[in-house]
């Protein structure tokens, strides 16, 4: 029996390519974005914010991929988790860091979470077409 795990981690690389690809498409609409990439733990390993993107952005953008990568589902699966359960809704949405609307998605491989991305700097519609373009970037 051992007394340790293996758990796979969101290469620099692959966080240049979401990053990348998630900035084409924010041009693309219009709209300029923040752009967070966390490995498995949560940590932050790459960011962009594009020209004009708003500052609070910066911190929305971290926070939704730490949510993501945290409990392993998209930041707006949250809402529809909590909506119908009073205690929940009214205890949960007082975790520091913990976003409940769109814009952050769980990175996976081989089954495992290895990070997340988290964008902010539009509608939170808008961040998650922009979130989901850096994935498709991944094949995720």
């Amino acid at each position: 029996m051992t007394n340790a795990i293996s758990r796979l981690s969101i290469t620099q690389a692959a966080s240049d390519r979401l990053i990348e690809a998630a900035t084409a498409k924010a041009l693309e609409i219009g709209t300029p974005m923040v752009i967070a990439i966390v490995d498995e733990s949560g940590i932050l390993k790459a960011l962009r914010r594009m020209d004009g993107a708003p500052l609070l952005s910066v911190e929305i953008a971290i926070n939704k991929a730490y949510t993501s990568v945290s409990f392993g589902i998209p930041t707006h699966g949250w809402f529809d988790f909590i909506k119908n359960d009073p205690p929940l809704l009214h205890g949960i949405v007082h975790t520091p860091r913990l976003v409940v609307f769109g814009g952050g998605y769980p990175i996976t491989e081989a089954g495992q979470v290895i990070g997340g991305i988290g964008v902010s700097g539009g509608h939170y519609e808008q961040d998650m077409v922009v979130a989901e373009a850096g994935l498709a970037a991944l094949g995720s």
